[in-house]
């Protein structure tokens, strides 16, 4: 079955690297416009000269997608140039400190909650009159392997990824009467620039270090990004709701 996404409009965050790089590179690849949202200026606008030089259509916008006005300006921009919004995928995160409850300050917790929930939050609810509209829609966020379980990260990420499964269970139901699909993907771990800066010695990082020995090899962006493409495509048309690991069997173990 063909993708179905050319033409379409997508905004990727946290496309200057890693993940969010490389889906919104093979959105390109799929004939899709695509919107690259990143704190990195220099990122996102690299990925948009690589995707132009192919022959694409791109643009960047920078910010943190935690504000509510950076968020604006995303939806705004791709409605401005693109005509809509088709496709969001909300990619961007951050790592929390591996810490365990008793040792996560106010600022981790406000600060991972903000950018890995609250974020794909205020994107989702601005991008859904626009789907809403058009009458269809697809929506992929990227949870992880600490939102199925309570072993691979500290409180504070695991926290805001669980957060990112409901969210995405709850969309799926709400909206699928108008045509609109939420789904996401749970990564093991991936080589990308995510930055873990665990205290050393501290009781969340020696606990979770017994645990980390069964997550699997480390996949490449482009292998997350596939299952991203895939479920924004229409081959996964009747797929709604589902949270889908890619972390080399780790969810099974």
């Amino acid at each position: 079955m063909a993708s179905g996404l050319d033409g379409r409009t997508v905004i990727v965050t946290g496309a200057g690297s890693g993940i969010g790089r490389a889906a919104a590179l093979a959105f390109a690849e799929e004939g899709a416009r695509v919107v690259a949202a990143d704190l990195n200026a220099e990122g996102a606008q690299g990925v948009v000269k690589e995707i132009e030089r192919s022959g694409g259509a791109a643009v960047a916008v920078v910010g943190d997608l935690s504000e509510q006005a950076v968020v604006d300006q995303v939806v705004e921009t791709a409605v401005e140039r693109f005509g809509g919004v088709d496709v969001l995928v909300n990619n961007a995160g951050i790592m929390d400190r591996m810490s365990a409850v008793a040792d996560v300050t106010n600022g981790e917790w406000e600060r991972v909650i903000r950018v890995n929930l609250t974020a794909p939050f205020l994107l989702t609810r601005a991008v859904l009159p626009h789907m809403l509209r058009a009458g269809r829609g697809a929506i992929v966020n990227t949870a992880s392997e600490a939102g199925l379980r309570g072993s691979a990260a500290g409180a504070a990420y695991t926290a805001s990824k669980h957060g990112v499964v409901g969210l995405t269970k709850s969309l799926a139901v709400m909206y699928r009467k108008q045509g609109i699909r939420a789904n996401a993907i749970a990564p093991g771990g991936t080589r990308t620039g995510i930055a873990v800066d665990a205290v050393k010695d501290a009781h969340g990082p020696a606990v979770l270090g017994g645990h980390l020995g069964n997550s699997g090899k480390l996949a490449q962006p482009e292998e997350q990004a596939a299952a991203i493409v895939f479920l924004a495509s229409d081959a996964a048309s009747n797929i709604n709701g589902a949270i889908l690991p890619v972390d080399d069997g780790w969810s099974a173990v």
